[in-house]
């Protein structure tokens, strides 16, 4: 079941995120497992939504490589999962 995903970075600027994106997905290109991602500015720092396919795929991608590019970056986040109901695409 796919799983949703929303982290709200307090303070992180948008050099940050750009730092993580480029070395988590270079080239913008989707991690295997994630369906989509979005991120912009908050008004207390920066937001990011995502969709995996799976809990498990989620779970491979932040303990393989999402972890070490935050710590580098100095982001600390608690992602709050959700259970997706619905997936709708042109």
């Amino acid at each position: 079941m796919a799983v949703g995903i929303v982290f709200n970075g307090l303070g992180v600027t948008q050099a940050q995120y750009d730092q993580v994106l480029g070395e988590v997905a270079p080239g913008n290109k989707l991690p295997p497992g994630m369906l989509y991602h979005a991120g912009g500015p908050s008004k207390d720092g920066w937001r990011v939504v995502e969709i995996w396919e799976s809990q498990e795929a989620a779970d491979r991608f932040f303990k393989e490589t999402l972890g070490a590019s935050l710590q580098k970056a100095s982001i600390t986040v608690v992602p709050e999962f959700f259970q997706v109901h619905n997936i709708m695409k042109p």
